[in-house]
């Protein structure tokens, strides 16, 4: 398959970069082909240009800037994000990739006047959230009723690639981890991609 790895974290030496390169590794040696977006290492701009504003009900979205990110989306079969928690919501960097480059045309079309948006990305068929949160999981769990999963699957791959499978993988209390959890998520990661790949 075709799997795209979006990473989304500012350090170099993350837990999020970890576990990336967990999901890299083995996809890999599964024989897939793995493309690794890094979004801050690539320095993308996750600020909505006015030009793509203006063009988003338009005739066409304007997406001259984002051609090499709107490809790797409309070819990838598996989508696997990483990235942290902040706030109990999407780090801004990944926030502004969604923004950018799941829009008219690339990710959905518009309804008639403006109603059900109808899905474009039918070749995904996987999709793997791998987080990590600083607060223990009861509070994600039972007081938050987990934000990020609710938005990404219902709001986000439902609508715009709903034949693909949705797996999420959280990393509680992820401050200062003991290297035996961190050992056990990763190992987690691999039986997930194994099961969907």
């Amino acid at each position: 398959m075709n799997c795209l790895v979006v990473l989304s974290h500012p350090l170099p030496e993350s837990l999020n970069r970890h576990f990336a390169d967990t999901a890299i590794i083995e996809l890999t040696s599964a024989g897939h082909k793995v493309e690794l977006l890094d979004l801050y290492r690539t320095e993308f701009d996750p600020r909505l240009t006015p030009a793509e504003r203006g063009s988003y009900y338009g005739g066409s979205f304007d997406a001259a800037a984002l051609e090499a990110h709107v490809e790797a989306l409309r070819e990838a079969e598996m989508l696997v994000l990483v990235f942290p928690t902040w706030w109990f919501g999407l780090p801004a960097m990944l926030k502004g990739w969604v923004d950018r480059v799941f829009a008219p045309g690339i990710a959905f079309d518009h309804g008639t006047d403006l109603g059900p948006i109808k899905p474009l990305l039918g070749k995904l068929r996987h999709v793997m959230v791998v987080t990590t949160l600083g607060s223990p999981w009861w509070v994600d769990r039972l007081v938050m009723r987990r934000p990020v999963r609710r938005i990404l699957k219902w709001g986000l791959f439902k609508a715009c690639a709903p034949k693909a499978r949705f797996a999420m993988l959280s990393f509680y209390a992820a401050e200062k981890p003991r290297p035996e959890r961190v050992m056990r998520f990763a190992d987690a990661i691999r039986r997930q991609l194994r099961e969907i790949a």
